[in-house]
């Protein structure tokens, strides 16, 4: 598919209570941390980053993963793999993006941006690590 036929949006993973003291990042093309941060108090943590939707949609960027003919994802990087070669924790957070509402979408390109928020600690009280379900998406304003 063409670039031309593709609509530039920034994407926003916001991070709440995120497990204290451990790192998360972006998981950049070469399949190294990228924009590696830690929450000291709690607070959340957020991830901006440039995707492109296509008509279908079909969604493409540097930070775009695939399985299959359908789903898009991206990783979120936990502890060592986020770059702390001393953390208890190796784990990835997948954020699905192939499933945004088409009204929500619609709404997203005209803001030019979207946040989705998932929960960075799970039940355990450990990095939230799998596919992780959103607390919410919404239209932002770049």
């Amino acid at each position: 598919m063409a670039k031309a036929d593709q609509i530039a949006i920034r994407l926003r993973i916001l991070i709440e209570q995120p497990v204290i003291g451990v790192r998360y990042s972006l998981q950049a093309k070469d399949d190294q941390p990228l924009d590696p941060k830690t929450s000291q108090t709690g607070e959340p943590l957020s991830f901006d980053l440039p995707i492109r939707i296509a008509p279908g949609p079909k969604f493409f960027g540097d930070q775009v993963r695939r399985e299959g003919p359908v789903r898009r994802f991206i990783y979120i990087r936990i502890g060592q793999l986020a770059g702390d070669p001393a953390s208890d924790w190796s784990r990835r957070m997948k954020i699905d993006i192939h499933d945004l509402d088409e009204t929500l979408l619609a709404r997203a390109i005209e803001a030019r941006g979207i946040e989705i928020v998932v929960n960075g600690t799970g039940k355990d009280g450990t990095p939230a690590c799998a596919t992780v379900p959103p607390i919410r998406r919404q239209p932002v304003e770049r």
